[in-house]
């Protein structure tokens, strides 16, 4: 016998989860699914555990920044292994806690590989269940690399479970992943090298500011090769050779360990959408605005599976699903708002953004202000003997509102919410210069920027 509910979700990561307790709360009956431990890639393999090891990356640098000015580091060094129990420590109870609050909130756990069988019906390893509506929230996977030796990478789950840091690493792609865990290990004590194909990494991100990121990174002891292709890895001993090429020059280089940092795309491949009729591409289930299938309305996507204007970031994945499951439970069509959704790369420093960039608002046909402050010298980052950090903030002069805001600095991170509610809002800088803030705090700082 079948079983039937009104909504399978499939993929346990934040967004499926939201959707999957928010449906269940209104009466439905839900299954949720997975091949993986619940919990999903930012809990278990991704933002939680990177910036766990940040952690102890952002102690090291530090000290360090203050060396010769009251701190002594006296051979100060990261213990990798006892770094990564201690991020176990938050990885590991996380799908068990994960599946029990869904168990309380009434939906029913599954675990295993599902495939789509007609269009209401998919199978969970040869068992059948039938649905009124699916949301697929399956997430991402390493886009695959078509060179010689590709077989020998490691990709950042492998990364965040090493036992042991290698020396030499070298990490390909010049993206979010190559970049943050090129400076956990600089600090942890390797020698990591970035090689990017393009002219400049980080290509979301204002230019200038990641010129200033390149500098401190080289800085801290990394190497980043732009413009740059590998052509072929292989394996010598315990070690690898990885052949280069860079304007028509080939070079070797022998590391201790390759990592895939060259994006993601969506994870599909196991669905057998096709059986579904459930239209998709590399960029994910095809959906309307309204995040429903455009060929199959008993299928919705979210997050990373799903084919939409949002950045691939877990609190976008959260509110799709959110938005996803009120449409389904109330047959609305309701866009998700992606105005103001900030996104970071937590380097160290990290560099953050929200909004436009600048050649964006230009081509938008926005009289824009480009306000841009070089606040190394700045208390807030005098006082931690930071020497990089910058800010350029885009200011629509017609209303005073900010259409982009772009930051390279200590808790930045923190600062660029600020930014972000701005946006979503509509404050002009006027309103918010009119804030008192708690002094001295980076937050102080606001106002001076603008």
């Amino acid at each position: 016998m079948t079983d039937t509910y009104d909504l399978i979700v499939i993929g346990a990561g934040m967004g499926g989860v939201a959707a999957a307790n928010k449906c269940a709360s209104q009466g439905w009956k839900v299954a949720i699914v997975d091949e993986l431990p619940y919990g999903g890639t930012c809990a278990l393999r991704g933002c939680d555990p990177k910036k766990i090891l940040r952690r102890g990356a952002e102690i090291i640098d530090s000290a360090r920044l203050m060396t010769g000015k009251g701190i002594d580091t006296n051979g100060m060094h990261i213990n990798w292994t006892d770094l990564m129990k201690y991020k176990r420590g938050f990885t590991d109870p996380v799908p068990a806690n994960m599946e029990a609050e869904l168990t309380r909130n009434g939906v029913e756990t599954l675990h295993g590989t599902a495939r789509f069988e007609d269009q209401n019906r998919l199978s969970v390893d040869d068992l059948a269940y039938e649905s009124a509506h699916f949301l697929i929230a399956t997430g991402a996977r390493p886009r695959p690399l078509d060179l010689p030796g590709h077989e020998h990478l490691i990709d950042s789950t492998a990364f965040l479970e090493l036992e042991d840091l290698p020396r030499r690493v070298l990490f390909v792609g010049g993206g979010f992943v190559s970049f943050e865990f090129a400076h956990i290990a600089a600090r942890a004590g390797a020698r990591p090298v970035i090689i990017d194909r393009g002219a400049r990494p980080l290509k979301g991100f204002d230019p200038d500011l990641v010129d200033l990121l390149v500098a401190r990174s080289s800085d801290a002891g990394i190497e980043v090769r732009t413009e740059t292709t590998i052509t072929a890895i292989d394996q010598v001993g315990s070690g690898y050779h990885v052949a280069l090429e860079t304007a028509g020059n080939r070079a070797e280089i022998e590391v201790d360990l390759v990592v895939h940092g060259a994006g993601r795309i969506p994870q599909l491949s196991k669905l057998a959408l096709d059986a579904a009729n459930v239209a998709h591409d590399t960029e994910g289930v095809t959906v309307a605005g309204h995040l429903q299938s455009t060929t199959n309305p008993a299928v919705y996507a979210a997050g990373d599976a799903a084919d939409t204007p949002g950045v691939p970031l877990t609190p976008v994945a959260v509110f799709e699903g959110k938005v996803a499951a009120s449409n389904m439970l109330k047959g609305t069509t309701t866009t998700p708002d992606y105005a103001g959704v900030p996104t970071a790369v937590f380097t160290i420093p990290e560099l953050v953004r929200v909004g436009l960039l600048e050649d964006e608002a230009t081509a938008a046909g926005i009289d824009v202000d480009v306000r841009y402050n070089d606040t190394s010298g700045w208390y807030s980052n005098y006082r931690i003997g930071e020497t990089t950090a910058a800010t350029k903030i885009l200011v629509d002069t017609s209303n005073d509102t900010i259409v982009g805001a772009h930051m390279l600095g200590p808790e930045y991170g923190e600062l660029i919410n600020v930014f972000s509610l701005a946006i979503k809002l509509g404050l002009t800088t006027r309103q918010l210069k009119s804030m008192t803030a708690a002094y001295p705090t980076v937050g102080s700082d606001l106002g001076s920027m603008l």
